[in-house]
């Protein structure tokens, strides 16, 4: 596969929600939908799920009706702002080293782009960017992405977490440490990030 038409696209659909990158990733109406996520119980995500979303697509394993990376496409046309499976998305791209994943539409930072145009205001799809471009090695983007979703869910203990994790790739530790404690005291149950800014002289109690 050659990656830089896709790696390109990827740096403009990153910054731009203008008319080249809709053009690009594709225009949001959908047969079905598109149907916010955060509306569960309002509206019906389940049919798109059962069929589309089973615990093999969500793990990456197999897909349901079709190709793995078709019924990850049919979830996020109908559901856009869906953050599992975008996260099942960006983990299957990751994992296979692709920046495209087989059977889908679009390269993977179009379904992000297509996510924050239906839902500009979701901390979740914003965060779970953030993870994916902190993994691509665009640890400013992760961080701005992550700053985004922190103002939209200052409370959210994952996403401080996340963001703890983003600034201490990028050594600014002070904002690590910020959001570390955070997510802490908001009952965050993972000790990794806190160890390592304890390996790294910035926390002022010993590691468990």
């Amino acid at each position: 596969m050659k990656l830089l038409p896709y790696l390109l696209a990827g740096a403009v659909l990153l910054t731009s929600t203008g008319a080249h990158a809709v053009n690009f990733c594709g225009e949001l109406k959908n047969h079905y939908g598109p149907l916010d996520y955060r509306k569960r119980g309002e509206v019906n995500l389940e049919i798109v799920e059962n069929a589309h979303f089973t615990p093999e697509v969500e793990a990456g394993i197999k897909g349901n009706t079709s190709y793995l990376g078709g019924d990850l496409d049919y979830t996020l046309r109908a559901i856009p702002n869906h953050p599992r499976a975008l996260a099942t998305l960006a983990m299957v791209a990751l994992r296979d080293k692709q920046v495209k994943v087989p059977a889908t539409k679009w390269p993977v930072e179009c379904y992000f782009n297509r996510a924050i145009r239906f839902a500009p205001d979701d901390a979740a799809v914003r965060a779970t960017y953030g993870s994916y471009l902190l993994a691509l090695g665009k640890t400013d983007d992760a961080v701005g992405m992550f700053a985004t979703a922190v103002e939209m869910a200052p409370e959210d203990p994952t996403i401080n977490y996340n963001a703890g994790l983003a600034y201490l790739k990028k050594k600014e530790y002070a904002k690590s440490l910020l959001h570390a404690k955070k997510a802490y005291a908001l009952g965050f149950p993972l000790p990794g990030l806190k160890n390592k800014l304890v390996a790294a002289g910035k926390w002022d109690e010993p590691a468990q």
